[in-house]
């Protein structure tokens, strides 16, 4: 992107995002990036897998990675109950299954209602942007960043291994 080109989701009137929740904490995803919300199911091991990995879930044919959305935010490992949800949303490289406590919904927002990461935490690279909403933060995340290039390679090699 050009330093004088806007990003297109923030040129648009109102920014749509599927809120989840983790401990408490409310997380939001651009709705374009997510495919469904599923109850949670039996999460196959899958071998070799980054630690990341929760296992994988066959979802109509497609064998997609589940991911441990609560370990790469800070938050302590716990069994998921019946209660817990599988948001399947979409890289630019693959399809994943974020493990969430449970799936609020769709909020909008003004685009101007977000803030740079940086201005409140810095580092925080898998964040794209906080909105301050009337009864708390909504950190909106950047799934592209959520997996590292070395746990990409991980990931893609262990599926490979799987389907052979």
């Amino acid at each position: 992107m050009s330093s004088g080109s806007v990003d297109p989701a923030l040129q648009s009137p109102v920014l749509r995002l599927v809120v989840f929740l983790l401990e408490g904490e409310r997380y939001g995803l651009p709705l374009e990036v997510v495919e469904r919300v599923l109850p949670m199911v039996a999460v196959s091991p899958l071998p070799k897998a980054p630690a990341v990995a929760l296992g994988v879930i066959d979802v109509h044919g497609r064998v997609i990675p589940v991911v441990d959305v609560r370990g790469r935010f800070g938050h302590p490992p716990r069994e998921y109950g019946i209660t817990a949800h599988l948001l399947v949303a979409r890289t630019s490289r693959r399809a994943l299954a974020l493990a969430v406590d449970a799936v609020q919904g769709v909020t909008e927002l003004a685009p101007g209602a977000v803030i740079p990461p940086d201005h409140v935490l810095p580092g925080i690279g898998h964040v794209a942007g906080i909105a301050a909403l009337p009864d708390g933060l909504l950190y909106i995340h950047d799934l592209d960043r959520f997996l590292s290039l070395d746990e990409e390679r991980q990931l893609t090699e262990a599926l490979e291994e799987k389907e052979r």
